[in-house]
């Protein structure tokens, strides 16, 4: 979270998605149950260093809130503190030559209790419930709310892909070595990530729809959701049919890699700097459109999803369970997870951001990436619309490809794969520069710079204009 945007948070007052907390030197003693309240109802933010009249006089004490950020992501991940547990990742903001703790709770699709008891939360704050009526009530909710909670009794660990497992913890620890999953055993490891589920209510027990989307076998997910699958599609020139087609039918932890090398393949990765960092535009904007893709779709619907590049930009479609229907924008966007517990370990493996940021990086690149603005719809189908990327051309990669083979076959020119990857990106880019095809291709700039040399010796490849304001052309 920025300081602009805890500004903008700090104008309204304590609501039943809002609560500031005093917290100099420790956690306050009512985290937990407003952890709990939130994670019961709507979720909501938690601003620990600012007062009830959202004035803050001191903040949190600088010297110690690193730890107070460990302890409270520690104890969350607790189920003597916090059952069932739910990890949190506080964020720490400077405001006012001053710093607070940031603490984003989204609703979850369970019943949570802290210390034995369990909270609710009105405009009023946290209250506890303690009737057995409120208790069924809150349960019934939760069970009609989300899909993903769905127990599988009859799924076993041999039902889900080890090697996915195994990736996960991978990327996992790549995050962060330290990580508390990583030193459980896999029943553990499935509990603490509320994956594997006891239902008080039915006393069922088992791996939950959410544990079988992100790890389970293709066949398993086929025979649980049948009409369950992912499209990509290019159509740029035979738009009758398609010129490239991609259908996903497995886990998302590996669909999701699979359509992001869907999207290499077919969108350039122009060159940006921010700040003295180079960054690649494309992977900013749709790891964030791929992620909401698989881990914001109601599961339980049949309706497919999709993703096209066409003539008209790229659309991707998922089937929703929208909280407000209309379209999404910086103002009105409300941070409410479909899948919580899904969209809650793709941000432990670094594949999401946290809730609410995929949007605002989608509405801060797309415009440098194309040049206009994105749209984006949260109907019964979430929508998102991005238009064509800047120097992009309306032929397929495909096509390209083999337009360029073909030319060099009858003028008998050999190229090395690497030669022959620089030629496709320039026909796809006439424009771009040597460092743009280094990010794009990921090789080195040295080894660019010998394919573009190798290129013009062979009669492939010319200049047009200067470094800065020319462009490549392709002679064969």
């Amino acid at each position: 979270m920025t300081t602009d945007e805890l500004k903008g948070i700090l104008k309204e007052r304590e609501k039943r998605t809002l609560e500031y907390k005093r917290a100099w030197t420790e956690v306050p003693g009512s985290l937990y149950e407003t952890v709990c309240a939130f994670l019961n109802r709507d979720g909501g933010i938690i601003v620990l260093g600012v007062e009830d009249d959202r004035t803050i006089p001191q903040g949190v004490n600088p010297s110690v809130i690193d730890q107070l950020c460990k302890n409270i992501a520690n104890m969350s991940n607790n189920p003597q503190k916090l059952s069932p547990t739910f990890l949190l990742q506080p964020e720490i903001v400077d405001i006012e030559n001053k710093k607070v703790i940031v603490i984003s709770v989204p609703s979850s699709s369970q019943v949570h209790h802290t210390s034995g008891r369990i909270y609710d939360r009105s405009t009023d704050g946290d209250f506890e419930l303690k009737t057995d009526a409120a208790i069924s009530a809150l349960y019934l909710r939760k069970s009609q709310q989300y899909s993903e909670n769905q127990i599988y009794p009859y799924v076993r660990l041999e039902h889900l892909k080890s090697e996915t497992i195994e990736k996960a913890k991978n990327l996992i620890r790549n995050t962060n070595s330290a990580h508390p999953w990583l030193t459980l055993n896999e029943v553990d490891f499935f509990r603490q990530a509320n994956l594997f589920h006891h239902d008080y209510m039915t006393d069922q027990e088992g791996f939950t729809l959410a544990a079988l989307m992100l790890f389970g076998k293709t066949d398993v997910i086929q025979s649980v959701l049948p009409y369950y699958r992912i499209d990509a599609v290019v159509r740029l020139e035979d738009t009758d049919r398609y010129d490239d087609r991609l259908s996903l039918y497995g886990n998302i932890i590996d669909d999701y890699e699979a359509l992001m090398e869907f999207l290499a393949k077919h969108l350039p990765d122009n060159f940006y700097q921010e700040g003295d960092q180079r960054i690649s535009l494309r992977d900013k904007i749709f790891r964030e459109i791929v992620a909401n893709m698989l881990v914001h779709r109601e599961y339980q619907n049949a309706i497919p999803t999709i993703l096209e590049i066409t003539k008209e930009g790229i659309i991707a479609k998922n089937a929703n369970r929208p909280l407000k229907a209309g379209p999404v924008t910086l103002a009105n966007y409300t941070r409410y997870p479909k899948n919580p517990h899904i969209a809650n370990f793709f941000v432990q493996i670094g594949r999401a951001e946290h809730l609410g940021t995929g949007i605002r990086n989608i509405y801060k690149y797309t415009p440098i990436y194309t040049g206009k603005q994105p749209q984006i719809d949260d109907e019964d189908v979430y929508t998102v619309h991005i238009p064509l990327p800047l120097g992009f051309t309306k032929r397929s990669v495909n096509t390209i490809q083999k337009d360029i083979q073909k030319k060099l076959i009858d003028r008998g020119i050999r190229l090395s794969r690497s030669q022959f990857a620089v030629a496709v990106a320039i026909a796809q880019n006439p424009s771009i520069t040597r460092m743009e095809l280094v990010v794009q291709l990921g090789m080195p700039e040295i080894s660019v710079t010998f394919c573009i040399s190798r290129l013009k010796e062979k009669g492939v490849l010319v200049r047009k204009g200067g470094r800065r304001y020319g462009e490549w052309l392709l002679t064969i």
